[in-house]
């Protein structure tokens, strides 16, 4: 044969290769890897067990459902939506000539109902067989299994054994091997003819075909044969006595043999199958035996003379030379085991295969282990093909009485299985029934795969383990034990007696492995054969064939075993693509060509793997479900295939329980080549079929019409297959080529399935095919109300082969008929009704077949056919209506379910039909007795009444419509003018009928035009008078608005006519139909007519009517409801009378202006005269009172209100009596009422503004409300620019502050959230009781645990818990740097230290310590003494101010604290040990808001003196401005706006203002020059100064006051060139340091030994400081004699100390000052321009932007603490 890659080749075939496929079953492999590790003992390796499968353990230690594998990579295989998805397109030509069955692309509204759509393409799909849907691309479900846990096992299939001719022909070769090998005459090899191998099963065919051995011997049709086995011989004599030679040697003592053997072995198997081997359902003529074995036959018997003849020819001497070396059997190969594959399918223990326990006739040896494909042949020539061909297929037909193997190897083991399956049967938790968990019952009878044959046990007949070798394994030890188990009862029993070897020798046959002794065979035998030994029905054959358990795979392993055998195999069968410059790749054309040659070719056999029949309710289904994922929009979705069978129209639905593969999908894992044979579904149901993922899946259809056709031609082309199964097509294990059924006049269809489409089968239709390679489908079946002929005549069919079914059809159709009628529908009673007919006729038929036969031979009163109680019958008789199990009725001949009757014998326990009840033999009494019915029971599950009820109930549901019809049909016969009362009830009746009904639409269309006769008609009945009145007020409103309305109204007046009345009453008569309105309308046209004469008569005599009489009589037309012309009249007449009262009730009145517009519009409409005196008064009162209106808008909106005239002209309306527009009334009474009220309230602020007590006079505040109210008038009143020019001057006072604390550009409103803001940050640095000097200390941060807990245990009482920090004086926040000096610690907030700036190891010296340190300021601090000032201006001032309160706390503060350090000041008393607390008074004064300019400078200059740290001293600080960016001024605002830099590139519209802004700021440039000049030369002298040395402050050539603060970084990674101060350093010679008297000095006399050139030289400052007159002239000859010097004396004395020695003498400070005050107020007035300006512009902004913002301390401080935030993160 020729070498097939196959998928688990490994490419060595000898003993070693148990198991070929490194891959054959990798899952359990996994799983074992521990369990199954080799031991060895003494250099021994342990035997791994194997089975004709490939690798399987016999107790695998993991369930399915435990074990793990890698996942399946989704995007490796071929799925919908995603780029793996295979091309849709549609093949031009096909294999074998086949036409393409159709495709279907349903919408998405088509999508919606799957059963609708199915109904809807049935007509087209159905002539198919089978079709195709491509479902929307918006319907994509999501995979929902889990592919790490998904294991499964498969089925061994090879191709050219499924295909039926190659089958029979191998099964036939396989069968005369055998024979002759038995008879010593080995046919080692096929004969050659004409120099090729003869084809012996076809010669036998062609010979079979021509009459037989003898007919064609004696007609000479040798030579015909051998031209239609392909010979053309020239020489026919020689080719036909080959052939005939051949015949005679191989064929024909085979088929003499035959002749003789198979009447006996199909009496046998007849037997087993109870009944003849032909599709009837009459009883089988065989009688049976008391012992089931060939010895029990008669002498006659066919099997007996059969055995004869080969018991003589066994013992007839041959030919040394024509017998050839009987070839020994090596039986060492391991027996396999069954496995359990960790999972219990729902029909656990009831799924037993027709064929379970045999094995295929051209299976290989058992003794040689066997690869997943057969191992390399030799091709040296086609003898030795043929050879091997024989030789590797010997027989594997199974046993004749499998009940009798009870001890056998299966049974033992299955005891081990099911504790299994118990065991995980109750941890699945999946879906049962009572049917799917009883054993002994197929799940599905014919299931949708291929019949699933379990490897039968083999015994070896040696043992190769080495001697002494013991294994340790438990799981071998069970083996072992089991299997010798096995041997001993082989050994023991005999298939025929049930004896031991005690009895005699046993003869094992080499095919079934039945032993028999030699004297219970038929003949016996005497002594034991020395070769081997087939029994007869071995040789004759038994037909039995189906596919063998495969290997145990996950998903991702099966895909990996599917890829490499795909490519194995065509790796070198493809030709080269020169275009491609590559092999051509694998096309599906090319798949579907190789797989029927496959299939066809009886030299070349190719293995694959199918994954079928997977029961998703222990797997899991590919779609989502209900229970797994709620969630998921498609777990309800009706396309579901686990939801499709239980759709609200699919009969399934009326099954009480799940029926794996049927209500409960099943899926399929397929492989290349894998294939699904012929087979029409169970039941004839529908079937869809879902691709998931993966490889195109071909399917071949048979149309349902075409079904008997297809079967002749498989009768046809295999009969000897069908001769021994009879039922071979349910067995789904055959294939025949669609060439050959097309030959035969079988129309066959096919189509491609690719992922994620569905094909759906039709009732009856036979289907096949086979997969392209890896893919993943899902199936089950779904049944519409048209399934229900088709399902009947499947179950006939099922009865007929004696094959069980899935359900019973019976209970299906009385489960839908026996729910509530409501429950019922019309479209179910229409198929159901006629279902329940015919199953009714049969069982009344059969009941009464049965009652007749059980009377025949003894007339009596039965209880069948009678009521009486008397018990004269024999049969026992039972109604039981409730559920059984499914084996008490199912009857044990034909295996159908017998739900409405079953009979059942007492004896042997066994249920019949009616059909089979009494004929069959179901005990060992006689027929006449089986029918009389004794030691027998009848049970009717319904009785007669109550199936006519049932099928009444059915039936009526089910006739409503024609029922309808016919009530129709008749009411239309009864008259030509019906009620429209009966038409209405007869309309509803069928308008609750669900069903379509033809006549329904016309009586729907008649009865609605009488309906709306009746509601057009009802409008001039019944309606009452004030809708109509209502409808009237509508009619005129909408008649007086809009045109739109008037044409509706029109309309609707136009229906009101009075001929309106009279057209209805022609339609009423024209229509055909009475009812009360239409008498009623009738009444109501006589009492119109008289209506319309009486009106006439009114308006002819109107003078003689009153407004009584005129409406009575309008009241009498209007309940018509209906215009009438006269009524129109009479209404117009009333409104006229109407408006006249009215008009002169209202002139005594005061009436609006909008009151008389309506009653003047009134008179308009109806037509009033003008020189009605009514009309002609109110027409003067409205033109006055426009002229009224006309002069008050003028007034309002002039520029200037004039409020007398205004004044006057409201009072003209209460004289006059006006009807003015009281909106506009309204308007002049406020306007006035505001001048009012403006008015008093300026004149009280005035009078307030001069009382004594200034803290009576009114706020700031109030004084700018009024002032802003005012604005808002046209005019001021008097005292209001009074009132304006007090408020200006209390502003100049505001502004003096803004100036003081440095926010001259501010707004107004500024200064008291800044002053607010300077108090609180003053109440912590003057702050005396709770902030004393202390010790510097750490942060709490940063202390240690022991004082953390120190202070914690403090209370807030303790003045030192509140542990402040810094210049500010305030807790520790955020970061926090220490001075190297001081020790103390600052805010990084405080002095603008940004913490990206700061490294840990940097050194910092505080400005405290180092007076070059610059403080950052927000704003100016002013002077205590210039607030005091400003304080006292308040008295003065005509409002109270806002910041009075605050300015005064501020005063408080700063003088308690200055008042609290002034012993700290006095230089006198001062010593170097008071450092540290000058030091702490010096950082709170540096961090309050507000200037002590004394003590600032009296603490920086101590500290200097007892700590230096600068080079020199420090400078006097006579202010403290602020450091941050000031405001930009108009002129640059004004500069920016334009973008440019100078003023001259404005535009000339503006360059006047720039011009007068740009002088603006250099005057006050100037003006702060002179400011900052006069403020250098002043003097500093402490208010409360009472020691002498206080006055040396006040000598401006002190160096105290010169200089300017060199700019000294506050962090530095190196420390200070400085030294260290020192004990002594109070004393150091510095400057500075002489700032006390000599009197006081503590070393007094120290350096007075040294001359005054001296001390200067050694830079003692002292004498710089105090020198005066003659003294400073002498100290400036020393110091002018060298550079140095010059340039000391000018930072003593100022840089004109030289200029004033020249000419000019010095002037002292107060000179100074006294000499310029005329400058000082020329700068405040300058200031003061600029400021007012600013201010301005921001009022106006105020203005316009409505109420401004109000300021807040709390406001400013966030606004602070934001710039801050901006500057630290720069």
């Amino acid at each position: 044969m020729v070498s097939v890659p196959s998928a688990n080749q490994n490419g060595s075939g000898g003993a070693g290769s148990a198991n070929a496929s490194s891959r054959a079953s990798p899952a359990v492999s996994t799983a074992n890897a521990v369990r199954d590790a080799p031991s060895t003992t003494n250099g021994a390796k342990s035997k791994t067990q194997v089975n004709s499968n490939g690798y399987h353990p016999t107790n695998p230690q993991l369930p399915l459902s435990s074990m793990q594998s890698p996942p399946l990579d989704l995007r490796s295989v071929e799925r919908r939506g995603q780029p793996t998805a295979s091309r849709e397109y549609v093949k031009k030509s096909r294999l074998f000539g086949l036409q393409e069955a159709p495709t279907y692309r349903p919408t998405e509204e088509e999508w919606k109902d799957p059963l609708e759509y199915v109904r809807k393409i049935s007509p087209e799909a159905r002539a198919y067989g089978l079709c195709k849907i491509i479902p929307p691309d918006s319907w994509n479900p999501d995979f929902a299994i889990d592919t790490e846990r998904f294991h499964f096992r498969t089925r061994k299939q090879e191709l050219n054994s499924v295909e039926g001719s190659t089958r029979a022909n191998l099964t036939y070769l396989d069968a005369l091997a055998k024979f002759h090998k038995q008879q010593g005459t080995n046919l080692n090899r096929l004969p050659y003819v004409d120099k090729k191998p003869l084809d012996l099963y076809r010669l036998k065919k062609a010979v079979e075909s021509r009459g037989g051995f003898d007919k064609v011997c004696k007609t000479k049709k040798w030579a015909e044969i051998g031209r239609d086995l392909g010979y053309s011989g020239k020489i026919m004599s020689s080719l036909s006595t080959s052939l005939k030679n051949s015949y005679d040697r191989w064929l024909n003592p085979y088929e003499n043999y035959l002749r003789q053997a198979k009447p006996g072995v199909y009496q046998q198997l007849e037997y087993e199958y109870g009944g003849p081997l032909t599709p009837s359902p009459a009883p089988s003529p065989i009688k049976r035996s008391s012992v089931n074995t060939p010895s029990s036959l008669r002498g006659e018997s066919p099997a007996r003379h059969a055995t004869d003849a080969l018991q003589a020819s066994l013992s007839v001497p041959k030919p040394d030379g024509d017998r050839e070396t009987a070839q020994t059997t090596d039986t060492s190969s391991s027996a396999p085991q069954p496995t359990t594959g960790g999972f219990t399918a729902i029909n656990s223990g009831g799924f037993t295969a027709v064929n379970a326990g045999f094995t295929s006739v051209n299976r290989p040896a058992p003794s040689e282990p066997k690869s997943f494909t057969p191992p390399p042949r030799r091709h040296d020539s086609p003898a030795s093909l043929a050879k091997d061909i024989l030789e590797f297929r010997p027989s594997g037909l199974g046993s004749a009485n499998a009940l009798k193997r009870q001890l056998s190897f299966d049974s033992l083991d299955s005891a081990r299985k099911e504790a299994s399956a118990d065991r995980e049967d109750s941890e699945s938790g999946s879906r049962r029934s009572k049917r799917l968990k009883k054993e002994s019952v197929p799940t599905v009878a014919g299931s949708h795969m291929s019949l699933f044959r379990p490897s039968a046990p083999r015994v070896p007949r040696d043992d190769t383990s080495p001697p002494g070798e013991v294994s340790t394994n438990l799981h071998d030890i069970q083996d072992l034990i089991l299997r010798q188990m096995f041997m001993n009862n082989v050994k023991q029993k005999c298939d025929t007696c049930g004896k031991g070897n005690d009895a005699g020798f046993i003869i094992v046959c080499e095919s079934c492995d039945h032993g028999y002794h030699g004297s219970c065979l038929d003949p016996p035998l005497k002594t034991q054969p020395d070769g081997e030994w087939n029994c007869p029905r071995c040789l004759v054959g038994d037909g039995q064939f189906g596919f063998e358990e495969g290997g145990l795979y996950s998903l991702k392993q099966f895909q990996e075993k599917a890829a490499d055998f795909k490519q194995s195999y065509f790796e070198n069968r493809m030709p080269f693509d020169p275009v491609l410059n590559c092999v051509r790749p694998v096309t599906e054309d090319d798949v579907e060509r190789e797989f029927w040659k496959l299939v066809a070719n009886i030299e070349e056999t190719v293995e694959v793997e199918y994954g079928a029949d997977i029961h998703c309710t222990t797997h899991g289904s590919g779609f989502p479900t209900a229970e797994r994922h709620p969630c998921n929009p498609h777990a309800t979705d009706p396309w579901n295939l686990n939801n499709m069978p239980l759709h609200p129209d699919s009969l399934f639905r009326h099954i009480k329980t799940d029926i794996s593969g049927m209500t409960v999908p099943w899926v399929y894992v397929g492989m290349i080549f894998s294939t699904f044979c012929w087979h029409n579904e169970d039941h004839f149901a529908y079937s869809v079929n879902y691709q998931h993922f993966g490889a195109t899946k071909t399917w071949y259809g048979i149309p349902a019409e075409d079904t008997e056709k297809f079967e002749n031609a498989m009768r046809e082309a295999v009969p000897e297959l069908f001769e021994t199964q009879p039922d071979l097509l349910f067995q789904l294990v055959t294939l025949l080529t669609p060439e050959h059924l097309k030959k035969a006049g079988v129309r066959v269809y096919a189509l491609d399935q690719r992922a994620g489409q569905m094909v759906i089968t039709f009732p009856q239709a036979y289907h096949a095919g086979f997969n392209h390679g890896f893919n993943f489908n899902e199936a089950v079946n779904f049944a519409p109300s048209d399934w229900e002929p088709y399902g009947l005549a499947g179950v006939e069919r099922l009865q007929q082969f004696r094959r069980q079914s899935c359900f019973s059809h019976d209970e299906l159709l009385w489960t839908a008929a026996e729910g509530p009628i409501s429950a019922l529908t019309i479209q179910t009673a229409k198929w159901l009704a006629p279902a329940l007919e015919r199953i009714h006729k049969r069982e009344r038929e059969q009941r009464e077949s049965f009652i007749a036969k059980h009377l025949e031979n003894n007339s009596h009163a039965c209880a069948l056919t009678s009521e009486s109680t008397e018990q004269q019958c024999t049969i026992s008789f039972q109604i039981l209506d409730e559920d059984v199990p499914e084996e008490e009725y199912q009857c044990s001949y034909c295996k159908s379910f017998t739900y409405l009757s079953r009979f059942q014998c007492l004896k042997s326990g066994k249920v019949l039909c009616l059909l089979h009840a009494g004929s069959h033999a179901c005990c060992d009494m006689p027929e006449p007795q089986r029918f009389a019915g004794e030691q027998h029971v009848m049970c009717y599950r319904k009785t007669k009444e109550d199936m006519d009820e049932t099928y009444r109930k059915v039936a009526e549901k089910a006739n409503m419509p024609e029922a309808w019809e016919e009530k129709y049909e008749k009411l239309l016969d009864e008259g030509s003018t019906p009620a429209l009362k009966t038409l209405r009830t007869l309309l509803n009746e069928g308008e609750r009928i669900p069903y379509g009904l033809p006549s329904l639409p016309v009586l729907r269309e008649f009865v609605d035009r009488c309906n709306d006769w009746v509601e057009e008609a009802t409008n001039y009945t019944v309606r009452k008078q004030q809708n109509r009145r209502k409808n009237d007020k509508v009619w005129r409103s909408g008649l007086r608005e809009t045109v739109g309305s008037l044409l509706g109204d029109r309309r609707e007046r136009d229906s009101r006519r009075v001929e309106t009345i009279y057209r209805l009453l022609e339609d009423a008569d024209r229509i055909g139909f009475d009812c009360p309105e239409k008498h009623q309308l009738k009444d109501r046209a006589d009492a119109i007519r008289s209506f319309q004469k009486n009106a006439e008569q009114a308006l002819e005599h109107i003078l003689g009517h009153n407004q009584e009489s005129i409406e009575e009589l309008i009241e009498e037309g209007r309940t018509f409801n209906i215009d009438i012309p006269e009524l129109d009249k009479l209404s117009s007449v009333l409104e006229q009378l109407r408006w006249s009262n009215n008009a002169r009730a209202n002139r005594n009145k005061s009436l609006t202006l909008t009151q008389v517009r309506e009653i003047l519009k009134e008179g308009h409409r109806l037509e009033i005269p003008l020189y009605n005196d009514h009309m002609k008064w109110y027409n003067d009162k409205y033109q006055a009172a426009l002229q009224w209106e006309t002069k008050a808008s003028e007034l309002m909106n002039a520029e200037m209100i004039h409020y007398p005239q205004l004044e006057a002209l409201s009072n003209q309306v209460q004289v006059n009596g006006l009807p003015v527009s009281p909106d506009t009334l309204a308007a002049v009474d406020q306007i006035l009422h505001k001048q009012r009220e403006a008015h008093r309230q300026v004149l009280d602020l005035t009078e307030r503004t001069r009382d004594p007590d200034y803290t009576k006079r009114p706020k700031y505040s109030e004084v700018a409300e009024v002032i802003r109210k005012v604005e808002d008038l046209n005019s001021k009143p008097v005292g209001t620019l009074d009132l304006e020019k007090e408020q200006k001057r209390h502003e100049d006072w505001m502004r003096k502050g803004k100036k003081l604390f440095g926010k001259t550009n501010a707004p107004l409103h500024i200064l008291k959230s800044h002053m607010d803001y300077v108090y609180d940050r003053n109440l912590d640095c003057f702050d005396i009781v709770s902030d004393k000097p202390r010790l510097p200390a750490e942060p709490a941060s940063r202390a240690t645990s022991e004082e953390r807990d120190q202070k914690s245990s403090r209370t807030w009482d303790d003045p030192t818990f509140r542990e402040v920090f810094c210049i500010c004086r305030r807790t520790e926040a955020g970061l926090m740097i220490e001075c190297e000096l001081c020790h103390e610690w600052y805010h990084g907030k405080c002095l603008k230290i940004a913490r990206g700036k700061v490294k840990e190891d940097d050194k910092y010296t505080c400005p405290i310590c180092d007076w070059r340190v610059k403080i950052p300021r927000d704003a100016a601090r002013p002077k205590l003494e210039d607030l005091i000032a400003w304080q006292e201006e308040i008295p003065g001032l005509p409002f109270q101010p806002e910041e009075m309160e605050v300015l005064k706390k501020i005063i408080d503060k700063a003088q308690e604290f200055r008042r609290h350090i002034a012993g700290f000041c006095t230089p006198v008393v001062a010593t170097a040990s008071e450092a540290d607390t000058q030091r702490f008074y010096l950082r709170k004064i540096e961090g309050a808001e507000i200037l002590l300019s004394y003590e600032t400078n009296f603490f920086r200059q101590e500290l200097h003196k007892w700590s230096p740290v600068a080079p020199e001293a420090p400078p006097v600080l006579d202010v403290s401005k602020s450091t941050r960016k000031p405001r930009p001024t108009k002129l640059q605002k004004l500069l920016i706006q334009y973008g440019v830099d100078d003023p001259d590139d404005l535009p000339e519209a503006v360059k006047g203002k720039a011009n007068s802004l740009k002088r603006k700021a250099q005057n006050a440039e100037a003006a702060a020059a002179a400011a900052a000049a006069a403020a250098s030369s002043s003097s500093l002298v402490p208010p409360h100064a009472t020691s002498p040395s206080a006055h040396s402050f006040g000598s401006s050539g002190h160096a105290f006051f010169r200089g300017s603060q060199p700019s000294t970084p506050a962090l530095t990674a190196t420390t200070h060139g400085h030294p260290p101060p020192s004990a002594d350093s109070a004393t150091s010679s510095r400057p500075g340091s002489s700032l006390r008297p000599d009197s006081m000095d503590v070393d007094g006399g120290s350096n007075s030994n040294l001359s005054l050139e001296e001390r200067i030289l050694q830079g003692q400052d002292h004498d710089l400081i105090h020198a005066t007159g003659a003294s400073r002239e002498k100290v400036l000859e020393i110091l002018g004699r060298t550079e140095n010097g010059r340039r000391r004396a000018e930072d003593v004395y100022g840089p004109h100390i030289w200029d004033s020695r020249r000419g000019k003498n010095f002037e002292r400070p107060s000179e100074i000052d006294q000499s310029h005050p005329d400058d000082d107020k020329e700068v405040d007035k300058m200031f003061l321009d600029l400021t007012n300006a600013d201010e301005d512009d921001i009022a106006k902004k105020d203005k316009q932007g409505g109420e401004r913002v109000s300021i807040t301390a709390e406001s400013f401080d966030a606004e602070r603490n934001a710039m801050n935030t901006m500057e630290d993160s720069e």
